[in-house]
């Protein structure tokens, strides 16, 4: 029986297309046994592609750009959507059914530092009407250690992916009060990444099948169902805390059915990293991006 290799860049409810794939059977139903893991801090998942260690990550099309700014082409293509929406939310330390944008300037937010999180945050509050940089920035360190921070009594605010945020409420410490992807709107946020190589491969046709199935699956499923499928992937998160984060995702609509990244949702992204400044062109969708396999290019 074939091996499928998977690593996340970041593991987090909000990834639970790819996360379904592996817990609902769907690649055992396609033949296929797995192993997962998640990328080491500060290394990139990329570098499981190229030693060898993993076939398929979890990653982003923005990926792509860090190579082709050296004028490189890229180590691995994009060759399926995993979100098609920003999954961040904004938790303020009180609840707040008023909240608007324009809270945050001068406010203490935790907060990623870079990569895309910072940049589509950034992008963000443009969209938004407001001033990013009259935002003081509290940047302890990765999604561990921006929660621990917030527990701890630093910032008023914290920007994080669920399940978090719905753990922090459950536990009465904090109150979601906005989502940053409808301020953006639909775009190619997050996407599952491989070589060329291993995406001619029947293993990565099989892959595709079942991570069709369990996107399909996803949509249709009650949160409470789904949650409890992911319960031993979240072990310290209160069960009906994951299933409200499920549902919210689902209402955000960032788990559309369709596989394909489309030419439309990585035109967005550009237009995000171009307003932070991070990319100097806008680079074609063919540099970064492929069909998924089974899909004529």
């Amino acid at each position: 029986m074939p091996d499928v290799s998977i690593q996340f860049t970041l593991f987090s409810a909000f990834y639970s297309p790819l996360i379904v794939t592996m817990a609902g059977g769907f690649l055992k139903e396609e033949g296929l046994e797995y192993r997962w893991s998640v990328a080491p801090p500060g290394k990139s998942a990329v570098e499981a592609i190229i030693d060898g260690s993993a076939h398929v990550i979890q990653s982003a099309p923005s990926q792509g750009f860090n190579s082709l700014l050296k004028g490189e082409a890229p180590s691995v293509v994009h060759f399926a959507q995993v979100n098609e929406m920003d999954g961040f939310f904004i938790t303020a330390r009180d609840p707040d059914p008023d909240f608007t944008w324009d809270r945050l300037e001068g406010a203490e937010v935790v907060m990623f530092r870079g990569g895309q999180p910072n940049a589509m945050f950034r992008y963000g509050c443009h969209r938004a009407g407001i001033d990013f940089d009259r935002i003081v920035a509290i940047t302890p360190g990765g999604a561990t250690e921006i929660d621990a921070a917030f527990r701890e009594g630093r910032g008023q605010y914290v920007q994080q992916q669920g399940p978090f945020p719905h753990q922090l409420e459950a536990d009465g410490v904090g109150h979601i009060v906005a989502r940053v992807g409808p301020r953006i709107g639909p775009c190619a946020f997050s996407s599952l990444a491989a070589s060329r190589e291993w995406l001619d491969t029947d293993a990565a046709a099989a892959f595709t099948r079942a991570y069709a199935r369990a996107r399909r699956y996803l949509n249709a499923a009650p949160a409470e169902e789904v949650a409890m499928m992911e319960k031993d992937y979240f072990p310290d998160t209160d069960p009906a805390a994951l299933a409200r984060c499920i549902r919210g995702y689902q209402e955000l609509g960032c788990w559309t059915p369709h596989v394909s990244i489309t030419p439309a949702a990585y035109e967005v992204v550009l237009d995000v990293f171009q307003h932070v400044g991070h990319i100097r062109e806008r680079y074609p969708y063919e540099s970064v991006c492929v069909p998924p396999p089974g899909e004529p290019a």
